[in-house]
């Protein structure tokens, strides 16, 4: 079965996008001191090799990026989807998983840089609706700077039921939200978690806070009303990481 294709920009999305050998490249388009550049970022290895390598101008290659207005920065690909991982086959016979989960974020800028995070600290896998899922957007890629490549994401059909789901199985459930019964410093880590984050602009929807075992806070200054999700998962994901390597 033939995947879809579609085009990422910029050097960290591409280049890691090359490194990753379950991701096919079909065509890349660099300017020659991008060319130089993928040879300098990997000495041992020669990542052009298999792939489809056109030259171009700065200026030409622009037509893939102005749209989003995102710099290219001399690199273009065009690629084709990873394999989605399942999540009922995951996360079997492990312990100790921690999942982040998205109800109803869409900012692709968002989603990429928590990504970005989710990757940096080690956590197991994102979990997002299908449908909110921007899975061709340059802008995503970008702000992920290449991370995606190595995190799990799971795409479901509904929030509500894969809660459940992972609950019966043995997952608490953390829903952050400014009113939040407790700073999430103060939770005794272990086990198997989901950190729940809402929306940038309406936090979670009633109906899923229902199925969070917990509702926990970042303590912040009380003259500030609240963070930017990916900022927010960002803070949690390094605390959960640094806890972690302690007990290790």
């Amino acid at each position: 079965m033939n995947k879809s294709t579609f085009f990422i920009v910029g050097q960290h999305a591409v280049i890691e996008a090359l490194k990753n050998p379950n991701r096919k490249v079909l065509r890349l388009f660099l300017t020659e001191e991008s060319k130089k550049n993928i040879h300098r970022k990997s000495p041992k290895k020669n990542l052009l090799e298999d792939v489809k390598v056109y030259f171009k101008t700065k200026k030409e290659l622009d037509k893939y990026s102005t749209k989003e207005n995102l710099l290219h920065q001399g690199y273009v690909a065009e690629i084709e989807h990873l394999e989605k991982p399942i999540l009922k086959e995951f996360i079997k016979d492990k312990n100790d998983i921690t999942f982040a989960c998205l109800d109803g974020v869409t900012d692709p800028r968002n989603i990429g840089s928590l990504i970005r995070s989710a990757a940096s600290f080690e956590i197991d896998g994102i979990i997002i609706k299908e449908r909110h899922f921007p899975d061709e957007s340059k802008l995503m890629y970008k702000a992920a700077s290449g991370a995606i490549e190595y995190v799990n994401i799971f795409e479901v059909s509904n929030i509500n039921s894969t809660l459940k789901n992972l609950k019966d199985k043995n997952f608490w459930v953390y829903g952050f939200d400014g009113n939040g019964d407790k700073n999430f410093t103060d939770i005794e880590w272990k086990g198997n978690n989901v950190l729940l984050f809402g929306s940038e602009g309406f936090g979670m929807h009633q109906h899923t806070s229902r199925y969070a075992d917990f509702l926990v806070k970042i303590d912040i200054n009380k003259k500030i009303e609240s963070l930017n999700i990916s900022n927010t998962a960002a803070i949690v994901f390094h605390y959960l990481d640094y806890i972690k390597k302690l007990k290790d």
